[in-house]
């Protein structure tokens, strides 16, 4: 399965940028951010995203 992770404002929480990814890789992602303090948002992708 992938996800989409978008990176966040830390100001008002607009989505700033965004990747998608495989399972795999969202809890090294996740780990990275919660280390510096970003905000994220991960959703399923869309079959068609990329």
């Amino acid at each position: 399965m992938r996800f989409e992770i978008m990176r966040l404002d830390d100001v008002n929480g607009t989505p700033v940028d965004s990747t998608v990814v495989d399972a795999a890789s969202v809890n090294r992602i996740v780990q990275q951010a919660a280390a510096i303090g970003q905000r994220l948002w991960i959703r399923p992708a869309d079959s068609s995203a990329s």
